[in-house]
């Protein structure tokens, strides 16, 4: 769900970081600032430096974890049931 008012600080770093592979687009709408993107920017920018991460895109926020997260893809080895192994 977007924001209703434009993120600050952390939050916008957080909600950014959670759309950033939808785009920019997509992240500055649901990150309150709608087709804003040089405000979403400028603000991203602002908050990252705040926390002293040295971001220049927004796809930089995307973390190794996110692109492991993504790859787990594959099949499910499990048994059929809890008393069955």
């Amino acid at each position: 769900m977007a924001s209703q008012t434009p993120l600050q600080g952390t939050e916008l770093v957080d909600c950014a970081r959670a759309n950033a592979k939808q785009g920019i687009k997509t992240a500055a709408y649901y990150c309150g600032y709608g087709d804003d993107l040089n405000t979403f920017a400028q603000e991203l920018r602002k908050a990252c430096e705040e926390m002293n991460l040295q971001v220049k895109e927004l796809t930089e926020l995307i973390t190794d974890q996110d692109m492991i997260l993504n790859l787990g893809t594959g099949e499910i080895v499990a048994p059929d049931t809890a008393s069955n192994l």
